[in-house]
C-alpha cells in the first residue's frame, strides 16, 4: 500500500524515513503503523524491548526497531546515526515516548519528578538534537512532538507530567523558530486517545473524564496518527510552532 486513507485525504510518505519514539504500543504504535502503511521506512524506538519485538515482529524490511531509553542522549544519537545508515535519511521525527509517576507534589520523590522530565522533555530534546543536523543537510524536515492538555492546564497529582508537557510546548515553539530557515517545521499535537494509561483509570473517574469530552468519547490511537501525518505532510509545509488539539473538544 502506497498511501493511507483517512477520510478523503491520502497520505503518501514513500521514499521518506520516519522515526517514532514510544512506538511499541498505544498512540506511538498507531503513528508508526500509519506511516508504514503510507509507504515510509519507519524506525520505531521504545525502551520495552519485549513489547517492541512483539508489536513489530512481522513488519517487514521497511521497519527497524531499536530498544533504547530516549532519556539517554548518547544512545539516542547512536540510534539516529544507525537509522541514517539503514535508510539514508531521517525526514520525520515524532517524539511520543512518555511515562507517568503520579502523586501529589508533597509525596512526589525527586526520582519520580526527574524520571518523568527525563523521558518526556529530555527525550524530546535528545531526539530533536540528533535529527536536526541530518534535516539541515537535506534542507527539509518535520518534527512532531506529543504534548498534553495537562501541560497547558495542569492536573492534580501530575506536577511532573504537567511540567514536562508544558516544557515540550515551549521547546516546540523555540526550536520551530530556530530551524525554520532550514526548511524544517516543528509542531505538536495535544491528544486525547484511549491508551493503556486511560485503561488504568478507575471506572468512575473514567466515566467522568469521558463525559467531559464534547464529542463524548476518547479517540482511537489511529486518529492521533492522522493528525501527526498531516503535520508531517508536504501540505502542512507552511505550519510551524503550533500545538494542534486532537482532543474531541476538551480544549475549547
Amino acid at each position: 500500500m502506497s498511501g493511507q486513507q483517512a477520510g478523503n485525504v491520502r497520505f503518501d510518505f514513500t521514499g521518506q524515513t520516519v522515526l517514532v519514539t514510544g512506538g511499541a504500543q498505544g498512540i506511538g504504535r498507531g503513528i508508526a503503523a500509519l506511516f508504514h502503511e503510507a509507504g515510509a521506512h519507519v524506525a520505531v524506538l521504545d525502551r520495552d524491548a519485549a513489547q517492541l519485538a512483539s508489536s513489530w515482529s512481522d513488519a517487514g524490511d521497511r521497519v527497524s526497531t531499536h530498544a533504547v531509553d530516549v532519556s539517554d542522549a548518547e544512545a539516542v544519537a547512536a540510534v539516529v546515526d544507525e537509522v541514517v545508515r539503514w535508510s539514508g535519511s531521517v525526514d520525520v521525527a515524532v517524539n511520543n515516548a512518555g511515562i507517568t509517576r503520579d502523586t501529589v507534589v508533597w509525596k512526589m520523590t525527586p526520582a519520580d519528578w526527574q524520571a518523568v522530565l527525563d523521558v518526556h522533555l529530555g527525550g524530546t530534546f535528545a531526539v530533536t538534537r540528533a535529527v536536526v543536523p541530518h534535516m539541515r543537510g537535506a534542507g527539509r524536515g518535520r518534527v512532531v512532538n506529543v504534548t498534553s492538555y495537562t501541560g497547558m492546564h495542569g492536573n492534580v497529582g501530575q506536577a511532573n507530567y504537567a511540567a514536562a508537557k508544558g516544557g515540550i510546548i515551549a521547546f516546540t515553539k523555540t526550536v520551530a523558530k530556530e530551524v525554520a530557515r532550514f526548511g524544517i517545521t516543528v509542531n505538536a499535537i495535544s491528544p486525547n486517545a484511549a491508551t493503556a494509561m486511560v485503561a488504568a483509570v478507575p471506572a468512575d473517574k473514567l466515566a467522568a473524564m469521558t463525559a467531559s469530552v464534547p464529542l463524548g468519547r476518547f479517540a482511537e490511537p489511529e486518529e492521533m496518527a492522522a493528525a501527526v501525518a498531516f503535520l508531517a505532510s508536504a501540505e502542512a509545509g507552511y505550519i510551524t510552532g503550533v500545538v494542534l488539539p486532537v482532543d474531541g473538544g476538551i480544549a475549547m
